[in-house]
């Protein structure tokens, strides 16, 4: 059988050594906190929004007429959906448009 840890050394000496290379860690967040931050807005908007609608007009705009109400709330899930999209595509725009300028950048 092969074994990974060099012969005549335990598995206990093969832990206790540091790692070989322990600079070139990256410990950047594969994820920008921005878009954790509006990742998280929206979430709370498509919680809260929806439900809110439902119920402020459910008994102050429909009087009891839960139909008209379900479309309002319907209608407010699918506002802050878009809502997210379009955000989401123009926060790549400016990406986009931030490495195309960092690119003819470079080729000068």
């Amino acid at each position: 059988m092969s074994s990974r840890r060099p012969h005549g050394q335990s598995y206990a000496d093969v832990a206790a050594q540091p790692p070989a290379d322990t600079t070139s860690s990256d410990v950047t967040p594969a994820v920008p906190a921005d878009v954790i931050y509006k990742l998280l807005g929206f979430t709370a908007a498509m919680a809260a929004g929806p439900i809110g609608m439902y119920f402020l007009t459910v008994n102050w705009i429909f009087s009891g007429n839960a139909t008209f109400a379900g479309i309002t709330a319907a209608v407010t899930a699918n506002v802050v959906l878009f809502a997210y999209i379009y955000v989401a595509w123009k926060d790549d725009q400016g990406e986009r448009a931030a490495a195309d300028k960092a690119k003819s950048k470079k080729a000068q």
